[in-house]
């Protein structure tokens, strides 16, 4: 495959990711969105372990979600702090395929999320500071994580050892 055709079928994957994201966060968004969230969109956030292209995409994907919201400090750090875990995820995958990067890279999203939704949500939603409210902080931070880890482990891990297996998101460069 040419140099052109390679950066088409990146381009093609990381749009078809966003658009997979968007669309599983808006079929289930009464489990999507709030404090006790469960994104199965989030899933796909595994993805760049093998392809850290797909992190731009799960970036897109998740600014679109996001948009429902209508809450500028959900779009903009929400969508943000996917990036950072899809970025992150990459580079452990880039750097071993071992049982340990795997877990490595499924604790990325879960860690990034719950902190960054935790505070999103305890200050942009509850409107409450975090010093003088770390019990409630430390509440949404805790079912940011266990919704995220559902999500992540329960089916982003299979969906990674499945698609390492098949070799489905190898790039070749032939």
């Amino acid at each position: 495959m040419n140099r052109d055709g390679k950066k088409l079928r990146v381009l093609t994957i990381g749009a078809v990711t966003g658009a997979l994201y968007a669309v599983l966060t808006l079929i289930a968004a009464p489990i999507s969105y709030g404090p006790m969230q469960v994104r199965i969109s989030e899933a796909l956030c595994v993805l760049p372990f093998l392809l850290p292209q797909t992190a731009w995409g799960l970036f897109a994907g998740c600014f679109l979600a996001n948009l429902m919201t209508g809450n500028i400090f959900d779009i903009v750090f929400g969508s943000l702090a996917t990036l950072a875990a899809g970025l992150i995820t990459g580079l452990i995958g880039k750097r071993s395929r071992s049982a340990a990067a795997l877990i490595c890279g499924c604790l990325s999203p879960v860690i990034i999320n719950a902190l960054v939704i935790g505070t999103l949500i305890t200050r942009a939603y509850e409107g409450l500071e975090i010093v003088g409210n770390f019990g409630v902080f430390a509440v949404n931070v805790l079912w940011l994580a266990v919704g995220e880890a559902a999500a992540v482990f329960l089916l982003g891990l299979p969906l990674l050892r499945i698609l390492i297996k098949k070799d489905v998101f190898q790039i070749k460069n032939t």
